[in-house]
């Protein structure tokens, strides 16, 4: 079975869907999500594509990573990885701020 890989679009309706999570556009078209203030994810605009993953700019010492090309993952290892630092971001939030975002 060939794998499936998820489109710019795919991903931004994906993070919109987790809980809490909010959207805005800010750095020159760079889509942030974040909960509870706090970002989980980033989406560049689609001609800043070079195909790889990588440590990321200004945030490699939190052990952020840029995946430039949405292919370079499978849909599920996408989402995955979208859930997991959604739900490490969450459980950073002080136990107050989780329990008004529902978390």
């Amino acid at each position: 079975m060939t794998p499936r890989f998820m489109t710019i679009r795919q991903i931004d309706k994906f993070c919109a869907g987790l809980p809490a999570a909010t959207r805005i556009v800010q750095w020159e078209g760079v889509v942030v999500f974040k909960v509870g203030g706090k970002m989980f994810c980033l989406i560049a605009p689609e001609d800043h594509s070079v195909g790889r993953i990588w440590p990321a700019p200004y945030l490699a010492r939190a052990k952020w990573v840029a995946v430039d090309d949405p292919k370079t993952l499978t849909d599920a290892e996408m989402k995955a990885y979208i859930k997991r630092a959604h739900g490490v971001i969450a459980a950073a939030l002080p136990k107050k701020k989780q329990a008004e975002l529902g978390l």
